[in-house]
Parts: structure tokens; C-alpha cells; sequence
């Protein structure tokens, strides 16, 4: 699949193509004004950001880079420990909540950002995370995401973020065997996104749940619009970029 084939955001009878993408953004420590064009040229739905920043005036910073990608912050930032998600104004907004793990004393305080989406008639569960650094508790918090997408009672969700951990991990193994890895299943674009000078792993992913049709996913790299230097500049990770089509949410027929 060419970097042009990537489907473009639409509403179709029985289902909504969306673009989701999922970018760790260092905090915006870095230049975000490469970081904004980058997201933009990507055209998302959705974003499912990690560090967030989450210290003296988070919100303001987050308002920022929401204004500047053309988008509006959805839920996360600080009271989620990182984690943010950002939308387009196609998306009509249902509920969010912020979720923070469980401490380990002397690891960073880990969190979930969660919300449930409308796109037309098309509803969706959404939750953007950045695990933890070490292996045990890395593979508890990716039990404990699953747990969460069940637990959002809806019946199609996408989850994506860094994880710390590469495909062959007991974390990522973990998600993969419960979720579609949206790389493995329909490859688009470049693979890793680990560092964006020379890309040598795949730490970043994006999760669909069965029933969501995976149009592609993969680093952006060559897409229209999206510059190699602004991807060097922006931050420490490359973005993952999805096109799906979610099917509309057909509520259960009245019992006779």
C-alpha cells in the first residue's frame, strides 16, 4: 500500500472511517511548531497523546497544541499522569474519564486517558496510555488496559500509545493477543518509531477491537506534507497513524 492510499476521513451508510494517531509528544520540549505541522499534515480524528505536559500551567500548554493542530483537547493531560487525547469536531463527544494506575514507589505515576466517541451514527471507545519502563509492571498495566476497554461497555475501541515494549514483549504480546495490532494486520507506511533519527524499534502501537476494520497503519514517514526534519525535531518518538472503519452501532432489537 503507497502512502497515498491511506483512506481520508468519511461517513458511510453503516459504518465512519477515521483516522486515529498516536504520538508521544516529550512533554513538548521541542519544537512545536514542527510538532503541530506534523500532526496536521497526518489529518486525525482522533490523537492519542503520551507526556503530555503535566506540571505549571498543563492545561494552557495542551490548549496550545490542540489550537494549533486545528483540533480540541478531549480528555487526559496531568490527571491522567501523561496521557491526553485530542479530536476533530467531527466527533460527538460522549463521556471521558481519566484513570490513574496504581503506584510502584520509585516508578513514574502511570495513567489512562479514556472517552467514548461518536462519528455519525458509529460510536467508539478511545483510550491513549504510556506504560511503564519496567517489565512486571509493564505487563500488569497491560492487563489492567484491557480490563479498562471491556469495562467502557462499548462495542468497538481503538487504544494506542508507547509501550515501552516491542512486539515480542509480554506486554505487547499481551494487547496483540487480545486486541488487532494495526500494523501487523494491514502494514502502511514505515514500521519503527524509535528514535526518529535513525528508527531501529516499535515501541509505539495502535490496538483496534475485532469488528474494527483496519484500513492501514504505520509511521507517516513520506506521507504528503509530513517533512522528515519536522519528525527529527518535533520530539523523541515517531507517531503511528491508523485509518479505520468502525462499524455504526446497531442497538439490539426489542425482545417479543
Amino acid at each position: 500500500m503507497s502512502l497515498t492510499d491511506l483512506p481520508a476521513s468519511r461517513t458511510e451508510n453503516g459504518s465512519a472511517v477515521i483516522r486515529v494517531l498516536s504520538y508521544n509528544v516529550r512533554s513538548m520540549r521541542d519544537d512545536n511548531a514542527a510538532l503541530a505541522r506534523v500532526i496536521r499534515a497526518c489529518d486525525p480524528d482522533l490523537v492519542l497523546v503520551q507526556e503530555a505536559p503535566r506540571f505549571f500551567r498543563w492545561r494552557k500548554a495542551a490548549a496550545r497544541l490542540a489550537a494549533a493542530s486545528e483540533l480540541v483537547v478531549l480528555s487526559g493531560g496531568a490527571t491522567a499522569a501523561g496521557p491526553l487525547l485530542l479530536c476533530s469536531l467531527r466527533a460527538t463527544v460522549e463521556r471521558t474519564e481519566d484513570v490513574l494506575l496504581p503506584l510502584t514507589p520509585g516508578l513514574h505515576r502511570r495513567g489512562f486517558a479514556t472517552a467514548v466517541v461518536r462519528f455519525g451514527g458509529a460510536r467508539l471507545g478511545v483510550l491513549s496510555c504510556h506504560l511503564s519502563l519496567r517489565a512486571d509492571e509493564r505487563h500488569e498495566q497491560a492487563g489492567m488496559l484491557l480490563d479498562r476497554l471491556a469495562a467502557m461497555d462499548v462495542p468497538h475501541a481503538v487504544a494506542g500509545g508507547d509501550l515501552n515494549d516491542r512486539p515480542d514483549g509480554r506486554a505487547f504480546g499481551a494487547l496483540a493477543g487480545g486486541l488487532q495490532d494495526c500494523w501487523a494486520v494491514r502494514p502502511w507506511g514505515t514500521e519503527h518509531t524509535s528514535t526518529p533519527a535513525d528508527p531501529r524499534q516499535r515501541i509505539d502501537a495502535i490496538f483496534a477491537t475485532p469488528g474494527v476494520e483496519v484500513l492501514g497503519c504505520g509511521v507517516p514517514t513520506g506521507l504528503a506534507g509530513v517533512e522528515r526534519a519536522d519528525l527529527v525535531a518535533a520530539t523523541d518518538h515517531l507517531p503511528v497513524l491508523a485509518a479505520l472503519r468502525v462499524p455504526v452501532d446497531t442497538p439490539a432489537a426489542p425482545l417479543s
